[in-house]
């Protein structure tokens, strides 16, 4: 049977899309002024375990760092401008830890998509680490925050280091197993590529219990495809589009 679900329709793919420079703090309160209430992050393991929020496993592209972020100092990491890359505007904005986008979300009722983002060979740790932090920091809240994987390795390790925490598999293919796989997991939520869901397999994910969500939606015929679908989650980069309410 499947279980309440807590969250809303609309998602804000990295805080604001592409209106701010991802995953920083100044993206998430731009999204919120657009009036969304649940976003989608990155989050990643500094190399003395500290969770902060990147995407992509080296820094070139989102900081005027150099190499794999993983393999840095959460001190290094702190240090670096994570805002200009994207405009002058947002000249200097940092890179936060999970921590403080917890504080911005908690204090403002709003809720989270954690995507765990391991760099490549330390899915496991990553899982646990970034459940474990998850915990600590929603303790006590009513509606935890979704933790959401492509590695089933990173979903496995926050499965065991936070069980209570509810978890949902990414897929950008509907490999062999994949739907045995969530179930494994224990996951709530399956969330695909918006273009791999057709009725079928929607059907599938509701009858194992599972909810159907979609990334990176930004086009008004694939929401109203999505819905017409029965899905019940749509992360999207056009906070400016779509109105969450």
């Amino acid at each position: 049977m499947t279980t309440p679900w807590p969250y809303p329709r609309w998602i804000a793919h990295r805080g604001a899309g592409k209106l701010a420079p991802e995953n920083t703090l100044a993206a998430f309160r731009l999204g919120a002024q657009y009036g969304y209430r649940m976003f989608e992050c990155d989050a990643k393991l500094s190399a003395d375990d500290e969770v902060f929020l990147m995407h992509d496993a080296t820094l070139e592209r989102t900081t005027n760092g150099h190499g794999t972020g993983g393999e840095q100092r959460w001190h290094q990491l702190s240090q670096l401008d994570a805002g200009s890359w994207h405009s002058r505007t947002w000249t200097g904005e940092p890179l936060p830890r999970l921590e403080a986008l917890a504080r911005f979300c908690i204090g403002n009722g709003h809720l989270l998509n954690i995507e765990i983002k391991p760099t490549p060979g330390t899915e496991r740790h990553t899982g646990e680490v970034v459940a474990r932090e998850a915990a600590r920091l929603w303790a006590g809240q009513t509606v935890p925050p979704l933790l959401t994987s492509f590695k089933p390795e990173a979903l496995a390790g926050a499965q065991a280091a936070a069980p209570e925490l509810p978890r949902g598999l990414l897929l950008d293919t509907l490999w062999d197993g994949w739907l045995q796989k969530a179930q494994s997991l224990a996951c709530v939520a399956v969330v695909c590529n918006y273009a791999l869901w057709d009725a079928t397999t929607v059907a599938r994910v509701h009858a194992a219990g599972m909810r159907a969500l979609s990334y990176t939606v930004n086009d008004d015929w694939a929401a109203q495809h999505l819905i017409a679908l029965g899905t019940d989650g749509i992360i999207t980069d056009r906070v400016d589009l779509f109105s969450p309410n």
